[in-house]
């Protein structure tokens, strides 16, 4: 797949995704008690089944839900891209509400610890997994309309997620699980 086909479908889903995180950030600078809601249903949904296990457990369940994610957000693409740009606008919202909460709590650097180690290999998959759903969205549509080929353009996206997003995944849940933990009591 040539990255030239796939810049505009990247370009697009940062631009959701960016916007998004903001539309979060600034619900929760306007009324901080969403963002402990939200922050309380996650908890409570994601984080209180991992944090008593090991750092390769973590990992592994970190892996595997982010996979999950970025899984539906490809095949979100067969609804020709709708819930693609649902699932990455939802996921950018609760990520502009928890950074925005605990901006407010514990400041600027310490969300920058949390994020950034995992989050310059998380972000770029979650944003190439919505890129090839809005491709194979869009090579759905242009088939409807009796152009393309979707079933090929599915085997190459599809080829696409396993070699860029799988690894980056990868690499994000090991960070997220080992470093990411390391660094945040240096700034706390």
């Amino acid at each position: 797949m040539s990255e030239p086909r796939l810049l505009p479908a990247i370009i697009a889903s940062l631009a959701i995704f960016c916007l998004c995180i903001g539309i979060g950030a600034l619900a929760v600078w306007q009324d901080p008690a969403l963002g402990e809601r939200v922050l309380g249903v996650l908890n409570e949904e994601l984080f209180a089944d991992i944090l008593d296990d090991s750092p390769a457990l973590i990992s592994l369940k970190l892996f595997l839900n982010n996979l999950g994610a970025c899984i539906i957000l490809f095949l979100g693409g067969a609804s020709a891209g709708l819930l693609t740009v649902v699932i990455l606008a939802a996921n950018g919202v609760v990520i502009g509400v928890v950074t925005e909460l605990v901006r407010q709590e514990q400041g600027l650097l310490y969300v920058a610890a949390a994020l950034a180690p995992h989050g310059i290999f998380e972000i770029p998959a979650f944003i190439t997994a919505s890129a090839l759903g809005l491709m194979l969205g869009q090579a759905l549509l242009l088939e409807l309309q009796g152009g393309g080929n979707a079933a090929g353009s599915a085997g190459e996206f599809g080829s696409a997620f396993v070699r860029v997003v799988v690894p980056l995944l990868a690499i994000a849940a090991v960070v997220e699980a080992f470093i990411t933990p390391a660094i945040i009591p240096l700034v706390a």
